[in-house]
């Protein structure tokens, strides 16, 4: 099992949703992320997966790899921009939307970004679990 997640930047929840994936998917699935543009790895991203215990920090951000793409299972978008600019995929690999607000536009306080990362993360756990239940 083959399972893409894209979004803008390959920088927040793309990552954080590979990380979820990797954590609990079977160990032979090929679980990877991109983006349409490569935004870097957020360090926010990284601190708030590591409160939890899933250490994300060895990813990298890269620009979607369309062989992978047309060879993966599922495409999973994460915000509309990806959604709608991802390249078109063939029938045999079903794609997903998750439209999560993303953590790193939200402007406030440390506290309140901060808190806005840790409720996209929580948003995406439960989608990911939700996609194991249906898979396996």
């Amino acid at each position: 099992m083959k399972i893409y997640f894209l979004c803008t930047g390959n920088s927040c929840r793309s990552q954080i949703a590979e990380g979820f994936a990797k954590d609990i998917m079977p160990d032979d699935w090929i679980i990877k992320s991109a983006g349409i543009e490569q935004h870097g790895l957020n360090p926010l991203a990284v601190d708030t997966m590591d409160e939890i215990g899933i250490d994300i920090s060895n990813h990298t951000s890269d620009l979607i790899d369309e062989n992978f793409l047309f060879s993966c299972d599922y495409a999973i978008t994460l915000c509309g921009d990806a959604n709608d600019k991802c390249p078109v995929t063939p029938a045999s690999i079903t794609r997903l939307h998750w439209p999560l607000v993303d953590p790193a536009g939200i402007i406030g306080t440390k506290e309140v970004v901060k808190n806005q990362f840790r409720k996209t993360r929580d948003q995406i756990k439960f989608l990911v679990y939700e996609l194991k239940s249906d898979i396996v």
